[in-house]
């Protein structure tokens, strides 16, 4: 599910949807509430709201978030000309409040679509088209009401200059047509991607008539308009930013939007730094603080908010996948090209020293991309179905790795442990490289083993820092470099890095955002996501095979043969995970008692009656 594309990096957010509709008659299509991927949604045609929102939640108030870093632009919806987009406007965390999409996710299912502007789809059985039919109720904040031609609209403007995911999703619209007065069906041609319905059940829709079409792509400090929540309140470029609930707005009594959007004002400040944001929040700056680091977690919350009940610290464990925080090596560089460099050094991070000395022995270590799930490869051997998947490429998965025995390299704890240096110093002289006194030199260049490790705060360069210690021992010089979060961006966005310690958020049901993480297509495209340079045959090949996937059991094992391959290609170091979600709020705000698998929703949350 594409989560990081709808804010930045939020990473980045998440989040995919993914559809399948039970249709009555073969090939026919009927008007339905909701699309499920496999089976049917989990509510009914007529369900109150969703199960982890309080429909009888108060109105009114403010909620103040906090980020570090800045922005320079309120359209999140290109790459050109803008380093960072503001908070809040379409975002996977904070909630789309300015901008919606045709159908809504249900964070309560692996993934369900439900109606927002359109208020039912059709999807005939060969899954060759689908249909929205719009909300006749609906209208952006102008007042202007939501067309059949807005839908088109937004179709082809961000087809055509928006963010290369929507390129790439898009372009797989064959053609458009009106049906009736409030019906749009794009037709696909075939339903080889069945992830496809529901990518277009996200798409943001855009007002035709308040579109700068002519400037579209080019980066903006004007506020835009949209159908949903909120409007754009007030802007002050890298400082803050302030969203006002839209009094008028249409969907307030929709299923779907019942105790969600409930405070009148959110405002987002933005920080240099991580040290400067908390002890804004400690001073009661803004309301919530979602918490990384295990030290601060343990330590730094005993000002007296905290212990007079002002200030409420939470956890809580969430079903989603746990994802793949870690090193990513970019092979556009020659020093990472061999799969066997990158295994060696995927081998040399001390996960044992790092959670003991920094991290109070709380974290667990990643080794799947989709870890902690159904979807994980790990401790599964190959099934007859993955096998099959994976035989036209021989030795793209390696041994352990098929037979589910495959685990990340276990020091033990010291710093240096001399066996897995001493294989690490194996693997890289058969690629070629050697070490001579202090120092590991390619034979055949005679150049030394050295690169940048680019970082974007503290947090990471601790554990950067411990990482080139290691490194050191073998003759390998990582220099850490920390820059801030606009110049990051940039060059993360245009491939400007040797390594870079970034994350993947996996979701229950992975499908086109993985095409823009790994395929070969997104390889040399500015601004996707496929940091590490993958161009991999049978990656591609994978990717292909999960999206046309129709059964449930298939999708796993599927996605279970995409994570062997990128397990074996070593593209990553493999880090870390929290076991739960960790966050801390002010006691003036509150959130419904009930979390979605997929944790905390931010826009379910309300202020809580003054004390």
């Amino acid at each position: 599910m594409p989560i990081g594309f709808f804010g930045p990096r939020s990473a980045a957010f998440a989040v995919s949807a993914l559809a399948m509709i039970c249709l009555a008659g073969a090939g026919q299509a009927e008007p339905r509430h909701g699309l499920a991927m496999h089976g049917q949604p989990k509510l009914p045609a007529d369900y109150t709201h969703l199960p982890y929102a309080d429909p009888d939640a108060p109105k009114g108030g403010r909620i103040t978030y906090a980020f570090v870093g800045s922005y320079d632009s309120l359209n999140p919806f290109i790459v050109k000309g803008a380093e960072t987009t503001a908070r809040g406007i379409w975002d996977v965390s904070l909630g789309n409040n300015v901008f919606e999409a045709l159908l809504a996710r249900n964070r309560d299912e692996a993934f369900s679509l439900y109606g927002l502007l359109a208020e039912s789809v059709e999807v005939p059985e060969d899954r060759s088209s689908i249909t929205f039919n719009l909300n006749p109720k609906a209208h952006f904040s102008d007042g202007v009401p939501v067309t059949q031609d807005d839908v088109i609209f937004s179709l082809e403007i961000l087809r055509d200059k928006g963010r290369p995911n929507y390129k790439s999703w898009y372009s797989k619209v064959k053609s458009t047509e009106k049906i009736g007065e409030h019906g749009v069906k794009m037709n696909f041609g075939d339903g080889a991607d069945r992830e496809l319905p529901l990518l277009l059940g996200l798409m943001p829709i855009l007002p035709k008539h308040a579109t700068d079409i002519e400037n579209f792509d080019r980066s903006t400090l004007k506020p835009l308009i949209g159908s949903g929540p909120y409007t754009m309140g007030e802007v002050k470029p890298g400082q803050s930013f302030e969203l006002k609930r839209d009094p008028n707005y249409w969907g307030k009594d929709l299923p779907i939007k019942r105790g969600f959007d409930n405070f009148d004002t959110i405002k987002i400040d933005y920080y240099r730094d991580r040290n400067a944001m908390f002890e804004a929040f400690k001073k009661g700056l803004y309301d919530v603080n979602a918490e990384a680091d295990p030290a601060n977690w343990r330590n730094g919350y005993n000002f007296p908010a905290v212990t007079d009940g002002r200030v409420v610290k939470e956890g809580v464990v969430t079903g989603l996948p746990k994802g793949m925080l870690g090193f990513a090596m970019n092979t556009r560089r020659p020093i990472f090209e061999d799969v066997g460099v990158r295994k060696a050094l995927a081998s040399l991070f001390d996960f044992e020293w790092v959670d003991r000395n920094l991290f109070f022995d709380v974290y667990q270590r990643n080794a799947s991309y989709f870890e902690g799930s159904e979807l994980s490869s790990i401790g599964i051997p190959a099934s007859d179905l993955e096998k099959s998947l994976l035989a036209p490429f021989p030795g793209a998965v390696e041994p352990d790795v098929l037979d589910g025995s495959y685990r990340p390299a276990v020091s033990d704890g010291s710093g240096g442990d001399r066996k897995l240096l001493r294989a690490a110093l194996d693997l890289l002289k058969s690629s070629g490289y050697e070490l001579k006194g202090n120092t590991l030199l390619n034979v055949e260049t005679g150049k030394p083993f050295t690169f940048e490790l680019l970082l974007k705060d503290r947090e990471q360069e601790r554990v950067g820092l411990a990482f080139a210690r290691t490194l050191a021992r073998i003759g390998i010089k990582a220099s850490i470099r920390t820059v801030d979060s606009a110049q990051y961006e940039r060059r993360v966005q245009e491939f400007d890095f040797d390594m870079i310690m970034t994350s993947w958020v996996a979701s229950l049901s992975p499908g086109n955002e993985q095409n823009y993480r790994w395929s070969s297509a997104q390889a040399d495209v500015p601004g996707s996501y496929n940091y590490v340079g993958a161009r991999s045959p049978a990656i591609d090949a994978l990717l292909k095979a999960i999206l046309a996937a129709e059964e449930r059991t298939e999708f796993i094992e599927t996605v279970r043969a995409l994570d062997r391959v990128l397990i074996s290609q070593h593209y990553v170091v493999p880090l870390y995970y929290l076991p739960e979600q960790w966050v801390a709020r002010w006691s003036r705000v509150g959130h419904p008692e009930t979390q979605s698998v997929s944790g905390y929703t931010y826009p379910t949350w309300y202020a809580t009656p003054a004390k």
